[in-house]
């Protein structure tokens, strides 16, 4: 395995996560953080169209809403050659179509390459996804993600929850 359990907080850098998300419906959130990724300087702006477009037609598809207030959108995206992660809260919540019905108001936004390269393990990535379904389902995280002030202290928390 390539990286461990200790350092996938790392990916998550906190220019591209959100304390704040203002958007009030899902198309306008997740253009929101595609454009949080874009101004992190982690994805080309030239990707941030089709980056959305494969976000939507993910939900399309069937929700990322997990339940719990949770959903984690996660789509392989052409033209990267790395996983761009992002955490970002909404402090109302919003209504995802998620399995529980609940609104959700902590998303994790994962896009990853469509193969595997040499900045990416799709094994690995298999396992951070778990890692982070993990963080998800904990009742503490997403009781401290959702009172973080600041972009710092959400990667933070990440970090956190990474050393037991």
């Amino acid at each position: 395995m390539s990286t461990n359990l200790m350092s996938w907080w790392k990916q998550f850098k906190p220019k591209a996560c959100s304390v704040k998300l203002k958007a009030e419906d899902k198309r306008s959130v997740l253009a929101e953080i595609a454009a949080n990724l874009v101004s992190a300087g982690l994805l080309e702006a030239s990707l941030e169209e089709a980056t959305l477009r494969v976000l939507t037609s993910r939900e399309e598809l069937a929700s990322t809403g997990i339940g719990m207030g949770v959903a984690i959108p996660h789509v392989k995206i052409d033209g990267i050659d790395e996983s761009i992660c992002s955490l970002s809260v909404h402090g109302e919540g919003l209504d995802w179509a998620a399995v529980d019905g609940e609104p959700v108001q902590v998303l994790f936004t994962v896009l990853r390459p469509i193969e595997a390269t040499d900045k990416h393990d799709p094994e690995d990535h298999l396992a951070m996804m778990r890692w982070v379904a993990g963080l998800a389902r904990d009742p503490d995280f997403r009781s401290f993600a959702c009172q973080a002030k600041t972009r710092t202290e959400l990667v933070n928390l990440l970090k956190e929850m990474s050393h037991g």
